[in-house]
């Protein structure tokens, strides 16, 4: 019987053969023992040979288990991590890699071309001066994708049959626009959370992100943002981590009816062979409000820039394996190494980066974290390309030019968006011209969709308006960022060899309003039957050496006296206040205008007291302006809380009880020429409205100073567009607001509290008040309109009755209001729209009109032509300097829809006529602009403005 665990024999078993262990009998036993230990001995000796063997058999058999095709790879791959990127050319090329067999050539004839740099022979420095910079005529031929020839003359007869001719008759050419900021197709348009993917807020550093895999090429913010001239944008990652990933540069050209093959992010790219990688990092608030908290990093500066550098010290430990094996694959052969080339997907992006070929783009505003991350690149030795948003660097060029690399960066910036944070509090409307005099370059982005990149074009003309030179100012669109963009040699200049990226512009692209007539993409036309808008042909503006000459700050005065004055365009229909185009004389005594004309008398006894006349060449005399829908004196800083008045989404309130005067945005609109504002409690968030709003001077220092509120409350406002829904559903919303309505039109009497809700309802239903609603779509103003008119059939139920009235209504947003534009005028509601060029950017906004030459005019043109009253507001504060400007682009857009004092009226009277405020309330004479040239153009420059507190602020240039 064998054990069945081990198969040894039992005790029992030993014992059944003769009860003992056998005995050795003791005259062989010496032998047998020696022999025994000899057995042993090589027993052992062969199972070390043995255990040797095997181990020199497993060495050797792990080595043949490294692929050979895997280390030649990985030695190749060596060559890759070394390899140093160079610009890709231009000239040279016989095609561009977009360009598709068959395509047709084209010839634009007889256009005024800007090149995009000075004529040749110009120097460095009296190029930096603007001169040699020209608008030329010629011809520009479209061939193989490229831009194969620009010369005065192209005769057609020298082409193939095929050639398409395109009479450009004498309109501007230029480069197609570049914007080296933006978030199109990874932020898709309408926003939606299933199309929201600019962010890995998975963690706080995230450099393995790519924004190519969540690019929409159906986005489309993608056709709307060509049809402002943009052929070519980086596409960055958002700004919640502070690494976020790579970008990619692309152009907006999508599937074959753009001239692709495809439709894929692929197919987009503007260098397919990827030449230059680039990547995203962000400074400051962002991150540390995302990611940060107790017990997680980064909760300061401190952690974050903690973060940064563990992130570089990471890559760079990679770097060094990597190195290290590479230099031995060499030293020894591959075939002997014993190990693959150390690479890790996290840090691979970030250890390219610090070889020097990623061009990183940095979100830094604020001169702590500038100073921070210019240490940072001298402490890991890598260069940054360009400094994003970078509000600060105009006060710190000798800290911008301590970064690492030998290359100063660029500040890619707004023109005057700031106020949204703290880091944009501290900023100024002049600092690309500030940039530009410390020999450093201003390059305008957009953010998209912080602001709509169709019109980055009009960030690079204010910063014409703001002092930057007119040639700089352009190449801040086109050459500029292609250069940093390391596409220096194909993109940006209308020169033979580069991309044949052109627009046509139906008038200076550095003038308001401008748009493309078309646009062409790597040779093909990208618009197939573009509108083109009826505009008289100026030709190229003349440079105004003069815009360079900042004064930032007035000087108050109580008396002035303006000669020169071409225009007079004050509302008030008395014939002598109409210029002729004569020059005329304008005299203010103690911040009223007291006489317009010759105004011999009044001139002497000033002139004789002291005063000294402002002598203007082209002077316009206008009313001011009035910043509504926005929250002007109910807020200061629109990130900070403790700055805000807050949001009301359950209780009514007043504006009037929530004013906080004196602030940096009331004195950027005095300045700017908006000296009244009307403002309504917000809702749930900006551009929502509840409460009363209330109508104030801008440049009070306090409620309590006399005159300081103009009307404590005039309309009653709620909000029923998308911010509703963060409350309630749009049914109940609307139905809520009928049934309030309808309460206050049948009470037989009024409330006892005359600050209640009830109580403003029923000056409604009087007429006393407007109800003013913030809605965006065309299917909620429909609803608003026939809740109007069953609560007006109430009010008219009773013939006899005192109280029948009909509710004066208006619509503010409106960004739909183009739809129902005819029931609008039917019903008598006036609309304030937020902006006058509305973006798609929400639901209840997607059908918003992009304009020229997408559409035949914006949503204001459709109304004015309905014959609704229309006003211009403000869908954020910051936009308080450029409200002229907004009137300005619907006069120009708008195929002589309205006159020049129409078009003042959009940002003045028709908003007090719509919220229903009197006239004689805001006609006072001492708020007034005077300005030399046009304040509704780009070159117009604010002189004076009358605020209404018995002063005249003059801007007084220390050098006359």
């Amino acid at each position: 019987m064998m054990d069945e665990k081990n198969g040894l024999p039992p005790y029992s078993a030993v014992a059944a053969a003769g009860g003992a262990w056998p005995r050795l009998r003791g005259r062989h036993s010496a032998p047998r023992r020696r022999r025994a230990f000899k057995l042993f001995a090589l027993a052992c000796l062969a199972l070390i040979v043995l255990a040797q063997w095997k181990q020199i058999w497993r060495s050797d058999s792990r080595e043949t288990r490294l692929s050979q095709a895997k280390l030649n790879q990985d030695l190749a791959t060596c060559k890759k991590l070394r390899h140093k990127p160079k610009d890709p050319i231009g000239a040279g090329r016989d095609k561009n890699a977009r360009y598709i067999d068959g395509a047709k050539p084209t010839l634009i004839k007889n256009a005024t071309i800007w090149v995009g740099e000075p004529v040749a022979g110009t120097s460095e420095k009296d190029a930096r001066a603007g001169k040699g910079w020209e608008w030329t005529t010629g011809d520009v031929l479209l061939e193989h994708g490229l831009i194969k020839r620009v010369e005065a003359h192209i005769h057609v007869g020298e082409l193939p049959k095929e050639t398409i001719v395109y009479d450009a008759a004498g309109r501007q050419l230029t480069s197609g626009i570049i914007d080296m900021h933006s978030h199109t197709g990874v932020y898709s348009l309408p926003s939606l959370n299933g199309n929201s993917d600019g962010n890995e807020m998975s963690d706080n550093i995230t450099p393995w992100a790519r924004s190519i895999d969540a690019i929409y090429p159906f986005d489309p913010q993608i056709q709307v943002i060509k049809s402002g001239g943009v052929t070519t944008s980086l596409i960055l990652p958002g700004s919640g981590n502070n690494m976020g990933g790579e970008a990619y540069l692309v152009k907006h050209a999508v599937g074959r009816r753009d001239g692709r093959r495809e439709i894929s992010a692929a197919d987009m790219l503007a260098d397919p062979e990827r030449t230059w990688r680039y990547m995203k990092m962000a400074c400051g608030e962002n991150a540390k409000n995302a990611h940060g908290g107790l017990g997680k990093r980064p909760f300061s500066r401190m952690g974050e820039s903690y973060d940064f550098r563990h992130a570089f010290e990471r890559a760079r430990a990679l770097i060094q394996r990597q190195d290290d094996w590479c230099d031995k694959a060499e030293a020894v052969g591959v075939e002997n190494m014993d190990e693959y080339l150390p690479q890790e997907i996290f840090w691979e992006s970030l250890g390219a980066a610090l070889r020097g070929q990623v061009h990183i783009n940095t979100h830094c505003y604020t001169v702590p974290d500038l100073e921070a991350m210019v240490d940072h690149t001298n402490e890991f030795q890598f260069p940054v390309r360009a400094f994003h948003h970078a509000h600060q660097t105009f006060l710190v060029p000798e800290i911008l030019k301590r970064t690492w690399g030998g290359r100063t960066p660029s500040s890619a910036i707004f023109a005057d968006n700031m106020y949204y944070k703290m880091e944009a509090y501290v900023g100024s409307e002049y600092a690309g011209k500030r940039l530009y005099d410390e020999g450093l370059r201003p390059i305008y982005v957009s953010d998209n969709p912080v602001i709509n990149a169709q019109h980055v074009l009009f960030e690079a003309a204010k910063g014409y308006r703001y002092g930057l030179p007119y040639h700089a100012a352009l190449a801040a669109v086109t050459s500029e960022p292609a250069d940093d963009l390391g596409m220096g040699q194909r993109l940006g200049k209308v020169k033979p060899g580069f991309d044949a990226d052109v627009v046509v512009w139906d008038s200076d692209p550095l003038s308001v309003g401008a748009a493309p007539v078309q646009v062409w993409i790597d040779g093909t036309a990208q618009f197939e039957d573009p509108v083109e808008l009826p505009k008289p042909r100026d030709g190229p503006i003349v440079p105004d050496e003069s815009l360079a000459n900042i004064v930032e700050e007035p000087t108050p005065f109580a008396d002035a006296l303006f000669t020169g004055v071409t225009k007079v365009l004050l509302s008030t229909g008395d014939a002598t206040h109409v210029s002729d185009g004569r020059p005329v004389n304008v005299v203010v005594t103690k911040g009223n205008i007291t006489c317009i004309g010759d105004c011999a008398a009044e001139f002497s006894a000033a002139t004789a007291a002291g005063v000294k006349p402002v002598v203007l060449k082209n002077g316009y005399l206008t009313h001011a302006f009035t910043g509504v829908a926005g929250t002007l004196g109910l807020n200061e800083i629109d990130a900070e809380t403790a700055t805000d008045n807050g949001d009301n989404p359950y209780k009514f309130t007043r504006a009037a009880d929530g004013l906080q005067l004196g602030g940096k945005k009331l004195r950027a609109g005095v300045k700017y020429g908006v000296t009244r504002a009307i403002s309504a409690p917000k809702f749930t968030g900006s551009q929502s409205h509840h409460g009363t709003s209330v109508g104030f001077k801008t440049s009070a220092g306090t409620s309590l100073e006399h005159g300081a509120v103009f009307v404590e409350d005039a309309a009653v406002h709620y909000t029923l567009d998308l911010g509703v829904r963060a409350v309630d559903s749009y049914s109940a919303a609307f139905g809520a607001l009928r049934t309030k309505l309808m309460d206050a039109a049948k009470a037989a009497r009024d409330a006892t509290d005359p600050y209640s809700e009830f109580a403003y309802l029923r000056k409604v239903v009087k007429g006393e008040m407007v109800l003013a609603l913030t809605i965006n779509s065309a299917d909620g103003i429909a609803t608003a309109l026939r809740i109007k008119a069953q609560v007006d059939k109430v009010l008219g139920a009773d013939e006899g009755s005192e109280e029948r009235q009909h509710i004066k209504m208006a619509i503010i947003g409106g960004a739909e209001s183009h739809l129902v534009a005819r029931e609008l005028a039917a019903a008598r509601v006036g609309v304030i729209l937020l902006s006058l060029q509305a973006t798609a950017a929400t639901w209840d906004s997607r059908r918003a009109l992009p304009g020229a030459p997408l559409t035949n005019g914006t949503t204001v043109d459709w109304l004015l032509d309905a014959g609704v009253t229309v006003g211009v507001g403000l869908p954020e504060d910051w936009q308080v300097r450029d409200l002229g400007l907004a009137a300005g682009t619907a006069l120009r857009n708008g195929g002589g829809k309205l006159s020049e004092r129409e078009a003042l009226a959009l940002v003045g009277g028709n908003i007090h006529k719509i919220l229903g405020v009197e006239e004689s309330v805001v006609g006072e004479t001492g708020h007034f602009v005077v300005s030399e040239g046009s304040p509704l153009e780009i070159g117009g420059r604010i002189k004076a403005v009358g605020a209404g507190k018995g002063e005249v602020l003059v801007y007084v240039d220390s050098r006359s």
